[in-house]
């Protein structure tokens, strides 16, 4: 190769080298990129699993309503309730981690209330109160009944749940059976 052909060569590689820097400096934003299937696939997979997440929550909480009600609606109830109400708390938190947008949980009394009246001031605030039986227990029945409803929902989602998130709602739905059994039949012994 002679002197000029290298030089060519040379200038030929810095004039492109600088058209390309240069064509990067442009105003002109490039087309956004569409996404690939694989993309869209752990968008989708991404998307399931929160709305899985946010029912699960949901679901936690809704029973979290259910005992609050029926505290304030039974405070003697309190010294039984309380240590499965924080279970349950705990649950709905545990389920809610790690990928969901969900609001977070009303506010909830932290203690056994100290008086009826105060008991049912501080339920007043929800929107659509949860009924609650008059009779004690009707009433532990009624949560016992919310508990394994909660426990299946949880367990229904085993199916479609991601295996760590599956792990997390196996163990929830197991605590609930043992409440349902400790709301009904761990009374009777």
């Amino acid at each position: 190769m002679t002197t000029t052909g290298r030089r060519a060569l040379l200038t030929a590689g810095v004039s492109a080298a600088a058209a390309a820097a240069l064509s990067g400096c442009t105003s002109e934003e490039p087309a956004p990129r569409k996404p690939g299937a694989a993309e869209r696939e752990a968008e989708r997979v991404a998307r399931a699993e929160a709305a899985l997440r946010l029912r699960s929550v949901t679901a936690s909480r809704t029973l979290l309503e259910r005992y609050d009600a029926a505290l304030a609606t039974h405070p003697a109830l309190a010294p039984r309730l309380n240590p499965l109400r924080r279970s349950v708390a705990a649950h709905a938190v545990a389920l809610g981690e790690g990928g969901t947008t969900v609001r977070p949980a009303t506010a909830a009394p932290t203690a056994a209330p100290a008086s009826a009246s105060s008991a049912s001031a501080s339920a007043k605030p929800t929107a659509s109160p949860v009924p609650v039986a008059t009779d004690p227990r009707a009433a532990l029945r009624e949560l016992a009944a919310a508990e394994r409803t909660a426990s299946d929902a949880h367990t229904a989602a085993l199916l479609t749940a991601p295996p760590e998130y599956a792990r997390l709602l196996a163990s929830v739905a197991a605590a609930g059976a043992a409440h349902a059994y400790l709301l009904t039949e761990g009374a009777r012994a």
